[in-house]
């Protein structure tokens, strides 16, 4: 009887052990939820120790050391893992996922299959690794987790997998059922307040992505997600996020709530540094930024290489900017690159002969970065501004002329900017295309025939092909219905002029000429230039001496 109850006992704590190593898992994913990646790894670090066989603990310590972009910590542990428990399935889908990220797809889809089939298709939090792996590895595949999270009873999905589900369905921008999955997560059985939390969070990151016209949507949403779990960090960063360039005072007690919550981290210090940016506080940025690059030791959060490069150019500092983007770009990962990271450094590089290759190459990048329109117009205006402020004419008109393709509706001024600049740029015969371009959409609009006018004048400098006839004429036509009189007037006097010049000097037409000079005359008898060219034309047979210059430079037209 006593062997009985020291079994009984045994039996007892082993079932209390496996009950506390299970809410130790489950306080580590908890941490994972809340971003405090670093809490997660002593939690998940002490239970590997412990007993490296625990092949849960070994799974999110690997997905830990993801969120702490250490993807070779996770190979190691997985590989290590998996060589003493080759049956371990959550340790093929662990491997499964480094050959996502390698772009090893057939390897990664044998692995997880492999998986599968161990488990007969009935461990669901199997399932449910492999579809959060295919959804957030870059090169995985959202419709193969969809299938695979949508193949467990919908009565036995655990919060856990709907979020999942809502995820990838939120790769495939399929908004709408990605809805749906985050909904219910918040109506299942296995909720926790963090599930909520996050589901909540989820939705309205959904909804913001639609634009500022569904703020009344969103921002419930991740009022929810903190009433739900006032711990969860993640929503705090997002919501100073959302108020950085809307209200920083806002923005900053949200940064404060967030810090609160979040695992101490050089990244906090990032934060604290980047508001000081948002208020133009620049040179007080970059001492912050030095004092969170010292506090971080050996490996300090890179992004604050990038605020002190940002804010070395707000300060007018190119030197130092470009140093500082250099050791960012190096430091930072690629895929973490932003466009306005791409952007800015282009811009800096401008400022330095040699480099407009490589300034071009980043700002390319920065534009196909963006997704919304607004966003690559405002980009281009920047950086063809950056190049007239560097009087490279042609660059800047090859940037205006990206416009055309990317608005849906090119305005006269984009056609204008594009224009004007490679006629600035000598570059004539692309200026006059898109001029003939504007006078065939805006044929009303005087500005399209002057400068239509003006270019080809310098295409055929000595007007014996007369090129800008045709031009001038119609600008004569269209400057004598304008409204504004005065300057209808002086354009069609313009017009007048190049026709004398080109009927004397190219069609040798004495009566021609002295025909167009009367009309130019007619519209402002005091015009010496008319007056002398008639006096010159009646008294002798003597040639006028007006003659084109090689190159005409207009007058500031109004747009």
């Amino acid at each position: 009887m006593r062997k009985i109850k020291n079994i009984s006992l045994l039996m007892t704590l082993l079932f209390m052990g496996n009950i506390l190593i299970a809410q130790s898992v489950d306080e580590g994913k908890r941490f994972l939820y809340y971003e405090r990646y670093n809490s997660a790894k002593d939690v998940f670090t002490k239970l590997v120790n412990a007993n490296p066989n625990n092949i849960d603990a070994a799974y999110w310590l690997g997905q830990t050391y993801l969120g702490l972009e250490d993807s070779t910590a996770t190979k190691a542990l997985y590989q290590k893992t998996l060589t003493a428990n080759p049956n371990a399935a959550l340790m093929l889908v662990g491997m499964g996922q480094m050959a996502l990220m390698e772009g090893n797809k057939s390897d990664a889809r044998n692995r997880f299959e492999t998986a599968i089939s161990l488990t007969k298709g009935k461990d669901f939090n199997v399932i449910n690794a492999i579809a959060r792996a295919n959804v957030d590895a870059r090169n995985g595949d959202a419709p193969y987790a969809i299938e695979k999270i949508r193949a467990i009873p919908e009565n036995k999905r655990s919060a856990d997998a709907w979020i999942t589900l809502g995820d990838a369905y939120r790769k495939m921008t399929d908004g709408a059922n990605a809805v749906l999955a985050y909904q219910s997560a918040t109506s299942t059985t296995s909720t926790t307040p963090s599930n909520t939390a996050l589901a909540n969070y989820m939705i309205g990151r959904i909804y913001q992505t639609q634009g500022t016209t569904q703020e009344n949507i969103y921002l419930p949403y991740y009022n929810k997600a903190v009433s739900a779990d006032p711990n969860f960090a993640p929503v705090y960063s997002w919501l100073s996020e959302y108020y950085y360039r809307r209200d920083i005072n806002k923005a900053r007690e949200y940064l404060d709530k967030y810090i609160a919550v979040a695992d101490p981290d050089s990244k906090n210090c990032y934060f604290q540094a980047s508001f000081l940016y948002a208020s133009s506080k620049f040179q007080e940025s970059i001492n912050k930024a030095n004092e969170c690059i010292a506090a971080g030791g050996q490996t300090p959060y890179v992004k604050l290489y990038g605020i002190k490069a940002f804010a070395f150019e707000r300060l007018g500092d190119s030197a130092n900017s470009k140093t500082f983007f250099e050791t960012y770009f190096q430091k930072q990962k690629p895929e973490n690159l932003l466009s306005g990271d791409y952007e800015t450094y282009g811009r800096v590089l401008l400022k330095f002969p040699g480099n407009e290759a490589l300034a071009g190459s980043y700002i390319e990048k920065a534009v196909n970065m963006d997704t919304l329109e607004s966003a690559k117009v405002a980009l281009i205006n920047n950086v063809a501004g950056a190049y007239i402020t560097a009087s490279n004419y042609n660059e800047a008109a090859k940037w205006y002329s990206r416009l055309l393709s990317i608005k849906k509706d090119p305005t006269k001024t984009d056609l204008y900017n594009a224009g004007i600049n490679y006629y600035k740029g000598e570059n004539y015969k692309s200026a006059d295309s898109l001029f003939t371009i504007y006078q065939q959409k805006y044929n009303d609009d005087v500005l399209g025939f002057y400068y239509g006018a003006i270019v080809k004048a310098n295409m055929d400098s000595s007007s014996a092909l007369g090129l800008a006839l045709p031009d001038y004429q119609k600008l004569i036509e269209v400057a004598s219905k304008l409204p504004d009189t005065v300057r209808g007037k002086q354009l069609q006097i313009t017009g007048l002029k190049y026709m004398v010049n080109y009927n004397y000097n190219v069609k040798k037409d004495k009566a021609a000429t002295l025909a167009v000079i009367e009309r130019i005359l007619a519209l402002d008898p005091n015009d010496e230039t008319a007056k002398a060219n008639k006096a010159a034309l009646t008294a002798a047979p003597a040639r006028a001496t007006s003659t084109p210059a090689k190159k005409t430079t207009p007058a500031k037209a109004k747009k």
